[in-house]
């Protein structure tokens, strides 16, 4: 028995060691895993952020007095690029050719009308196209002109001092970096991808060259098999992810990773048991590899936007919520960001990777009989 069970696992690594060299042998893939976790991190961290920054905006000074130019020198960078001022006949031509974000419009006689107390009206034309500009940026020039206005009637900056003194205490992300939170999710949200990109189409395309068949005449099980395809596969994407955390997130970004990479990895490990499993089923559902593109996309996308790393949990729907309790997804994330975000141990995530186990044992039995079923059609 004991020498049934050491012949089975040299099997099993023999067969995840062939399953190395064919990925390796694949430039392609090759660079999809260089580029998903080195070039895409990267943009993901920077290059969309949330918060308002260079936006354009143009102002019609019909009033043309001080106080118009005092709000007018209020808008500098980074939130806003320098205004342009401009005639109110080139306001639309602006807007409509995507030239300006914002058009701010100052009457005639603003001043004169402030100073009066006749309450004057300001127009704001928001290009509403530009979604996160546009809310973010509308609030923010809505502060911006009240405090220049209120400055200019009291004569001195600075308001009253409130009756009671609220102290912000701004825990895990001091300096409210949108970069630390795109960074680290991406690594998240790219194991779940790859994990389940690389399985599948490692699957496919022995199936698609002939040598899956060659696999069948070999002393070897369906077992056997898919357990080498889901232990090599994790291997690659779980050093992947170990490197762009290390190298790449706290080396090249400079982000900081509050809790423990062994146990970030850990979770990470039994994350892409579960991810390998529905790779290899959603594999053996497929036909072809375009197939299994469609496939990937329609299970993708509610994985990674329902998972809570995009939008938290609390605000979906109760339905919703209780559903994707059974996607591994849910339980990977929230464990990754208490580790990494909040330096959670293990006494905190425990549940998590309790739960990851029972659902990638569910998933890796469910893919197995259809593996067996596929093999023993093709026999």
């Amino acid at each position: 028995m004991r020498l049934d069970l050491r012949t089975q696992w040299a099997a099993i690594f023999r067969l995840g060691v062939k399953e190395l060299w064919s990925l390796i042998r694949d430039p392609m893939m090759l660079v999809l895993i260089a580029y998903t976790f080195t070039v895409s991190i990267y943009v993901a961290a920077t290059a969309l952020p949330e918060t308002l920054h260079n936006a354009t905006i143009a102002i019609v000074d019909e009033d043309a007095s001080p106080l118009s130019a005092q709000i007018g020198s209020a808008f500098y960078p980074p939130h806003f690029r320098r205004p342009e001022l401009i005639t109110l006949a080139e306001m639309d031509a602006g807007m409509d050719n995507g030239r300006y974000t914002f058009v701010l419009d100052i009457p005639p006689d603003f001043q004169r009308d402030v100073l009066a107390g006749r309450a004057p009206t300001l127009q704001l034309n928001i290009d509403a196209t530009r979604m996160s500009q546009a809310f973010t940026g509308n609030g923010y020039i809505q502060q911006i002109i009240s405090s220049e206005i209120n400055e200019f009637l009291q004569r001195h900056r600075g308001d009253p001092a409130p009756p009671v003194e609220l102290v912000l205490h701004m825990r895990f992300n001091p300096n409210l970096e949108e970069s630390w939170f795109g960074a680290l999710m991406e690594i998240i949200n790219n194991v779940t991808m790859l994990s389940i990109i690389l399985t599948g189409a490692a699957l496919i395309r022995e199936r698609e060259h002939g040598t899956i068949e060659h696999l069948l005449v070999m002393p070897v099980t369906p077992f056997e098999i898919m357990l080498a395809k889901v232990w090599s596969m994790g291997l690659v994407v779980a050093l992947a992810a170990l490197v762009a955390l290390v190298l790449v997130v706290q080396g090249a970004m400079q982000v900081p990773v509050q809790g423990s990479i062994a146990l970030f990895m850990l979770a990470t490990m039994l994350h892409l048991f579960a991810t390998t499993s529905m790779g290899i089923f959603l594999a053996t559902v497929a036909r072809s590899m375009p197939q299994f593109g469609m496939l990937l996309v329609l299970v993708l996308v509610p994985l990674e936007l329902l998972s809570g790393g995009t939008t938290p949990r609390e605000s979906m729907p109760a339905f919703v919520q209780d559903v994707m309790l059974a996607a591994p997804t849910t339980h990977f994330v929230s464990a990754a960001q208490a580790i990494l975000y909040r330096g959670a141990g293990l006494e905190v995530v425990w549940p998590q990777c309790l739960a990851l186990i029972g659902i990638g044992s569910v998933l890796f039995g469910v893919a197995l009989v259809r593996f067996r079923k596929t093999i023993s059609q093709m026999a």
